[in-house]
């Protein structure tokens, strides 16, 4: 009898830890899978909420380079105007540092930087040339461009973000992630960015960088090196298992989440270590076997406790990210009003731009048709004289230049409002000697008081020009160096002449006082003039219809009087 209870007994014993650990077991895998699914959605929200904050940040740079595109020294550096690089040098300098941006810098029309905020430094970007960087062919292309590639100086890894300016110039500004990184890699975890190709960008491991991901093919693989600057694409740091990964030479294995892509291709990814949350509960569970009932429900009463941790410690965290989201949607609403007022601004400063435009071309009629009504009215009065005199060949020649007066004032006037109606007219080859003569029939009279000298020009001389336009640029020159000889005994003007392959060289020359060094350095600069009747607009717009030509206007050094040069684009 005792035989069959002690036999009894170790079968109920064997059989209770038998349930005990297949409970246990159960219980563990259960416990397991609820852990990771925990991990998981936790790892995902934080991914989620890292690659936000990314392009928050992103985001936050893409204003710089859109705010300087119409800035008035970016303009005035792209113009040429002396002192301007060096001001925007420091401008660039200060910006900088202000915003954290690791350079910023402008390119010219040729592709070479003309200022840049490291302009001091060792590794200024003045003088080089970028004209093959995508982003810069992509902001000429299509007003702005973005390249993650290394730095062709610095080489540092950095996003490129660039705008094309109002005149054919691109602000660049470039972004590097090292702060981002130093923050990826305090919160725990490894971090990192990939493209649309799988290469990664940016990681919380700074060696990972340019490394792929997965397998990509070899044209793949070809264009990513060219467009990003890494001479090699490193092999994957880590093997796929499942969502989980073995980073190599490890055994062990990580969890792995990645976000979707945004609209630049680039997804965030997290990995974290598999926290042991269920090693506990398995021990626990077969010493709880092999004990007691008493021991089982000690460790039912763990779980639960454990359960109710984990929940509290979700819910903690739940409101950490809520708290951070919400704070989070606060500073998007706050940067989006910002650009909403920079949108306000920037139109309140392109109406004022268009309203300057329009009173300069209030003025310029005034002052373009004041030239040949005066010559008109001069012919009259030599008509006048001529018929008293009896002599009709002489006055029907008065009155044919009068006629053609009056059509270049209205060809002068549909111009200007061509330029009102933001309409440039038309460009083409004409003939220099035209627009030459053009120029000296507007200009007969008052040209014949002075010694005039204008060398022969060939008929088949062809530049690239408005005829209307070029004549106002010249008449502008002529007219200055008539005003400028006054009371002189001996005034003399010349037009000279330099013929290039490529181009042509109109030189006006005259032997008055010259330009006062007081205004020299502002020529150019609208309603500065040394004449106490003068506007101040001649030349400014006679430096704008050369700059649309696609020429130059510029004020030549001269032992005596004044000497300004027209360059134009020549046909071959």
């Amino acid at each position: 009898m005792r035989w069959r209870l002690r036999t009894g007994w170790i079968i109920w014993l064997c059989g209770a830890l038998l349930l005990s650990v297949t409970v246990a077991a159960i219980v563990a895998r259960i416990a397991e899978r609820r852990a990771r699914a925990e991990l998981v959605a936790s790892m995902e929200s934080d991914a989620r909420l890292r690659q936000v904050l990314l392009a928050s940040e992103v985001a936050r740079f893409r204003l710089l380079p859109l705010a300087l595109a119409d800035d008035r020294d970016v303009v005035a550096a792209m113009r040429g105007e002396a002192g301007a690089t060096a001001a925007l040098d420091r401008k660039f300098e200060a910006l900088a540092r202000t915003t954290g941006a690791s350079v910023i810098y402008l390119v010219g029309t040729d592709g070479r930087a003309i200022a840049a905020s490291n302009w001091a430094g060792p590794q200024s970007f003045v003088g080089n040339d970028y004209g093959f960087r995508r982003y810069y062919n992509d902001a000429v292309a299509n007003g702005s461009g973005t390249q993650f590639a290394l730095g062709t100086v610095s080489h540092r890894p950095g996003l490129y973000l660039s705008r094309r300016t109002i005149n054919r110039g691109v602000v660049v500004v470039k972004l590097e992630f090292d702060v981002i990184e130093r923050e990826w890699r305090a919160a725990g975890g490894i971090t990192f960015v990939t493209d649309g190709a799988g290469v990664v960008l940016i990681s919380s491991r700074p060696s990972w960088r340019f490394a792929t991901t997965r397998s990509i093919s070899t044209t793949v693989a070809a264009a990513v090196r060219a467009d990003s600057g890494a001479q090699v694409l490193k092999a994957p740091p880590f093997a796929s298992v499942g969502d989980a990964v073995r980073l190599n030479g490890q055994r062990t294995l990580l969890q792995h989440v990645a976000t979707g892509p945004d609209d630049g291709g680039w997804r965030v990814h997290l990995i974290m270590p598999v926290q042991p949350t269920v090693g506990g509960v398995v021990r626990g569970s077969a010493l709880a076997a092999a004990l007691t009932t008493l021991a089982l429900l000690a460790l039912a009463w763990g779980l639960h406790e454990r359960s109710r941790r984990r929940a509290l410690r979700t819910s903690e965290l739940e409101a950490a990210v809520a708290d951070r989201t919400a704070k989070l949607r606060a500073e998007i609403d706050e940067r989006a009003a910002a650009e909403e007022r920079a949108a306000e601004l920037r139109e309140g400063l392109r109406q004022a731009n268009r309203l300057a435009a329009l009173g300069q071309i209030t003025a310029s009629v005034a002052h373009e048709t004041a030239q040949p009504v005066a010559a008109i009215r001069n012919y009259v009065a030599t008509a006048r004289q001529l018929l008293a005199r009896g002599d009709p060949r002489a006055v029907d020649d008065n009155l044919g230049a009068i006629a053609r007066l009056t059509d270049r004032i209205g060809l002068v006037t549909a111009e200007l409002r061509g330029f009102a109606r933001k309409g440039s007219g038309t460009i083409g080859p004409i003939p220099l000697a035209e627009v030459v003569d053009g120029a000296r029939l507007i200009l007969k009279e008052r040209l014949s008081e002075v010694a005039f000298t204008v060398p022969a020009i060939a008929p088949d001389l062809i530049v690239v020009a408005g005829r209307v336009r070029l004549e106002q640029v010249l008449v502008n020159l002529l007219q200055n160096a008539l005003e400028a000889l006054g009371g002189r005994p001996d005034p003399r003007i010349a037009i000279e002449m330099d013929v290039q392959p490529m181009t042509v060289s109109l030189i006006v020359a005259d032997n008055g006082p010259g330009i006062d060094p007081a205004v020299a350095d502002r020529m150019f600069t609208p309603f500065v003039t040394s004449r106490p009747n003068g506007l101040g607009l001649g030349l400014v717009i006679a430096q704008d219809i050369m700059t649309d030509l696609g020429g130059t206007l510029r004020l030549l050094p001269s032992d005596g009087g004044a000497r300004f040069e027209a360059t134009l684009r020549r046909v071959p």
